[in-house]
C-alpha cells in the first residue's frame, strides 16, 4: 500500500512501561481520515477552553465525542452526557474513530476495549497540561488510547504518585500511546509545544483520548 505524501508506515509496539504500550505511526497512514471526522464534529461541538476549579483557564483547547464528554468548570472535574456549551449531547463518535481506537487497544494487548468517550485536545505554540492522572472513569481497569496527531509534543510519564521521577518521550504525529493495567493512574502531562508547521494541521497538535467513562471493562 503506497501511503500518502510525508506519511510513514506504523513500526513495532514499543514497551514504555508495565501496562504501557507505544504505537509508532499507527495513526499516521489514515491521518487525512483522522483529521477530517474531528473537523466535521466542531459543527455540533466547537473546540473551547475550560475553567478549571481553581478559577484558572485551561491552556488548551478542547471538545468531546460519544455518550459522555469530560468538562471541567468551578465545580470540578466530571463526566457529563451533554455539553454545556449547547445544552445538547455530544455528538455521536464516529464509527472510524472509534473502529482505530479499539484496533490499537487490541494491537496494546487490551482486547474487548469500547470507548464511550473521546476528548479532543487542541494544543497551539505555548500550550500545556500540567501532570495529572486520568481518575474520573468508573473503571480503571479499561486502559487510555491517545492519539497525537500535528506537530510534536514532549510527552511527560511520571509515576503512581506525583512526586516519582519524570521520563520524557517525543510524540510524534500518527503515534498512538496505550496504558492501562498497573499503570493505568499513571501522572502523565505534555510540556509547553513549541512553534512549528505541520502540512494537515499548521501550527496544532490535536490529541485523541479515548476511554470507558462509564462502560464496564471488558465489554460484554
Amino acid at each position: 500500500m503506497t501511503l500518502p505524501l510525508f506519511e510513514t508506515p506504523a513500526s513495532a509496539p514499543e514497551i514504555i512501561d508495565d501496562g504501557a504500550v507505544l504505537l509508532r505511526g499507527f495513526a499516521a497512514g489514515l491521518a487525512g481520515r483522522w483529521v477530517a471526522e474531528v473537523q466535521a464534529l466542531q459543527a455540533g461541538a466547537p473546540f473551547r477552553v475550560m475553567d478549571l476549579p481553581g478559577g484558572a483557564r485551561m491552556s488548551v483547547a478542547m471538545t468531546n465525542c460519544g455518550s459522555w464528554g469530560w468538562v471541567s468548570d468551578a465545580k470540578g472535574y466530571r463526566y457529563s452526557g451533554t455539553d454545556p456549551l449547547s445544552g445538547l449531547p455530544w455528538p455521536a463518535m464516529p464509527p472510524f474513530l472509534r473502529n482505530q481506537a479499539i484496533a490499537a487497544a487490541a494491537k496494546a494487548l487490551y482486547p474487548g476495549f469500547a470507548p464511550d468517550v473521546c476528548l479532543i485536545n487542541r494544543y497551539r505554540p505555548g500550550a500545556k497540561l500540567t501532570l495529572h492522572r486520568d481518575e474520573d472513569e468508573a473503571d480503571f481497569t479499561a486502559p487510555i488510547v491517545s492519539v497525537s496527531l500535528g506537530l510534536p509534543c514532549t510527552f511527560l510519564w511520571g509515576g503512581l504518585a506525583r512526586k516519582d521521577p519524570v521520563k520524557r518521550m517525543l510524540l510524534m504525529h500518527g503515534d498512538v500511546l496505550v496504558w492501562g493495567g498497573r499503570t493505568r493512574l499513571t501522572y502523565h502531562g505534555v510540556s509547553p509545544l513549541k512553534d512549528g508547521h505541520h502540512h494537515l494541521l499548521g501550527d496544532e497538535r490535536w490529541n485523541l483520548t479515548f476511554r470507558m467513562a462509564r462502560v464496564r471493562y471488558p465489554a460484554a
